[in-house]
């Protein structure tokens, strides 16, 4: 990663910018009069402030852009030559809509190109390493890869201190001329390399990971709590009518913990289907690859009860420990009334047997859509956060097997107190889910939202949608509660509506549901971001939370003066969530533990940029598509961080999230360059991190993080 050069760091300004210390502009003459169209310089700190415009001292300001006549605006309007930055970030570009057959053949010819060599002769350099040889999928050309790679990038390649482990990029590294000892092959060993400071876990295995893709995963845990609280779902009615018999009805309780009475013959069958099957998953015979594979279109669970806990069935090693105390009473009666029958004793824990984690005064950075990515995390961890959780990920795509919504979960080791974040509609969707990640992955807590406003996720009857249904709230977290030992915490707003709050009503009983924690946003999904969150409300809920049940807050913490706050006024609040002020100011966590106002300069910040670059390239790659993996993620960040306004440059501290910034100077180039909210130059500043972007590059926000009062959706 290079040093941000003069040249690159010049934006387009006039020649006139005032110092830092000037107590008056420069050139009077250039400053629009107090009737000026940005009306920012005739109103006082104070009157800003009620507008909810961030108080810029005067002498940062920008002028405003000459005004034309108002009938050549109009006119530049209807012919869509708008010269102002703001408005003419991108442009909207009708795509030829292609078919599947169509994709799917680019997407070969493009593996079968130069570009795209095979990884295990780029490991290794030598054409015969690979032990697929013609019937590869990629490209050998070696020296016709090397003809058309990109230029290599400056700086060193990020897994140069990987502990004695070389680059496993070989030949398709940007930073291929940093290499010693002509390599990239990886050395060999027993995996003990790749345990150290920089090591990544929660991975998907292969074998796991097919037999979600064909629905023969087992979750003999959840399902035994699901049946013993009722939850089966309809496709219980229907397992009566279907060939294999019920497990319960003719196997006795002693042989399903020895796999006695034809249950491994039911294995063994399963599984020899299961090897006939698997050359249509690898098989390359129609040109599809194994990772190309569609997932099925609904994760259909199993609720015959068709399972067993020895590995023969789902291909998991479950304790033994876990086995016994999960099915000899699953022929108990659900509960009735306060009377607990002995299957409730023997799957609902004591909570002294349960890893309890104290929320209290930690700083928790909110799992966050998109931007909330790992090297994120890694980022915030260095600058102070306690607790990190992973992006909200769908529980119908990782019970089917969706790699991309399995990256979601991944942790890294500098991560000691993590969680993951799941939604879900359904308690045995839910459920299930929980014990696949308990069993996949090594995590603190796993937290449930139903909270999401997002339209998509709502429709689905999940995220906030479940406000309006207390009943199969209450299921949902009964059900995950039992199904696992981990903690298990939610994310709720308000309500759904605004002025209808539900929560308060609720809060009482969540704890004894057997949550471990409630984080509330002080919002409803209605409201969206469109106001203030109301925190005297979330305060009225921490005070009517029980001792058990640790309740934080979440909305607008963006200084130590908002953290101060919020815990001095109600002392029964656990701890605060922070989002979008750790989104524009990661180094908020250092302020709150320092606490002061971190004046911080644009080399500093540019150097928190590096940093993120590298942990994203040891992450996402360090090929040209790690390369640009890492970019897009870079510039889905840089749409938030242009928000923060430098301390030195407020008459009023500390910034408020929803301050609008007004245009102004920076004290330096590369600080009015990270002001800017144009596209255009969040790509200038990528590439003085990652190097140029390829031809035809655009982007465009997948957040409108520039809404500030904007009500989506009423």
């Amino acid at each position: 990663m290079a040093e941000p050069s003069a040249e690159l760091a010049q934006p387009p300004q006039p020649t006139l910018k005032p110092d830092v210390g000037d107590d008056v502009p420069v050139d009077t003459e250039q400053q629009p009069p107090p009737s000026s169209s940005n009306g920012t310089r005739s109103l006082s700190p104070e009157e800003l402030v009620a507008k909810s415009i961030a108080p810029v001292k005067p002498q940062f300001l920008r002028p405003p852009p000459a005004r034309n006549n108002p009938k050549d605006d109009d006119a530049a309007a209807t012919d869509g030559s708008n010269s102002n930055d703001k408005s003419s970030q991108s442009t909207v570009v009708a795509k030829e809509k292609k078919s599947r057959r169509q994709l799917k053949r680019e997407r070969r010819e493009v593996k079968k190109s130069a570009s795209n060599i095979c990884p295990e002769i780029a490991k290794t350099g030598d054409v015969n390493s690979c032990a697929y040889k013609n019937n590869c999928r990629f490209s050998h050309d070696i020296e016709g890869f090397k003809a058309q790679k990109p230029e290599d990038l400056e700086g060193e390649c990020p897994f140069a201190n990987g502990g004695g482990r070389k680059c496993p990029y070989g030949l398709a590294c940007r930073f291929y001329g940093t290499h010693k000892d002509g390599g990239g092959a990886v050395v060999e060993g027993n995996g003990s390399e790749n345990v150290g400071k920089n090591s990544e876990i929660n991975g998907l295995s292969k074998d796991v990971q097919k037999l979600l893709w064909k629905n023969k995963m087992k979750f003999p845990k959840a399902d035994a709590v699901l049946k013993s609280l009722g939850l089966m779902g309809p496709g219980s009615a229907k397992a009566k009518k279907q060939d294999t018999v019920e497990v319960y009805e003719t196997v006795p309780d002693d042989s399903l913990l020895s796999g006695e009475n034809g249950l491994s013959e039911l294995a063994t069958d399963s599984f020899a289907k299961l090897d006939c099957s698997s050359e249509v998953v690898n098989s390359d015979a129609d040109g599809a690859a194994a990772d190309e594979l569609p997932p099925l279109k609904k994760a259909k669970s199993d609720s015959k009860g068709n399972y067993c806990c020895g590995e023969e069935t789902n291909g998991l090693d479950i304790l033994e420990k876990d086995s016994e105390s999960c099915f000899p009473q699953t022929e108990a009666e659900p509960i009735t009334g306060d009377t607990l029958t002995e299957t409730d004793r023997s799957l609902k824990l004591h909570p002294r047997e349960r890893k309890l984690i104290d929320f209290r005064e930690k700083l928790y950075l909110a799992p966050l859509t998109t931007v909330g990515n790992l090297p994120f995390r890694r980022v915030c961890k260095a600058l102070g956060a306690d607790i990190t959780c992973g992006e909200m990920a769908m529980c119908t795509n990782l019970l089917q097997g969706q790699a991309s919504e399995w990256a979601l979960l991944r942790r890294h080791s500098s991560e000691d107190l993590f969680g993951v974040q799941i939604c879900g509609s359904y308690p045995d969707t839910v459920a299930r889910t929980v014990e696949l990640i308990h069993q996949e992955c090594v995590v603190d807590f796993i937290d449930i939202n139903m909270g999401c406003p997002i339209d998509i996720v709502v429709n689905k009857g999940a995220g906030s949608a479940l406000l309006n249904k207390p009943m199969r709230m209450k299921n949902i977290v009964e059900a995950a509660s039992r199904t696992v030992e981990k903690p298990i915490t939610i994310k709720v707003r308000t309500g759904y509506f605004e002025g209808k709050s539900r929560i308060d009503s609720l809060i009482a009983d969540i704890g004894n549901w057997g949550a471990h924690a409630v984080t509330i946003h002080g919002r409803s999904r209605q409201q969206r971001y469109s106001k203030l969150a109301d925190w005297d409300y979330v305060y009225q809920c921490a005070r009517k939370a029980p001792q058990s049940l640790q309740v934080l807050g979440n909305g607008d913490v963006f200084s130590y003066v908002d953290w101060n706050k919020h815990k001095s006024e109600c002392p029964e609040l656990s701890s605060c969530m922070i989002a979008r002020g750790a989104l524009t100011k990661p180094w908020i966590f250092t302020e709150i533990k320092e606490q002061r106002h971190w004046d911080i300069s644009s080399g500093e910040r540019f150097n928190i940029l590096k940093d993120y670059v590298r942990v994203g390239l040891e992450h996402w790659g360090s090929d040209t598509k790690g390369v640009e993996t890492t970019r897009r993620f870079l510039l889905e960040w840089l749409s938030y961080t242009c928000r923060y306004i430098p301390v030195g440059l407020l008459d009023v501290i500390p910034q408020h999230l929803n301050w609008r910034p007004p245009s102004y100077y920076g004290r330096d180039d590369l600080e009015t360059l990270m002001s800017s909210d144009s596209a255009a130059d969040w790509i200038r500043i990528s590439e003085m991190l990652l190097g140029k972007v390829p031809e035809g590059f655009s982007f465009a926000p997948k957040h409108k993080s520039n809404a500030y009062d904007r009500a989506e959706n009423g």
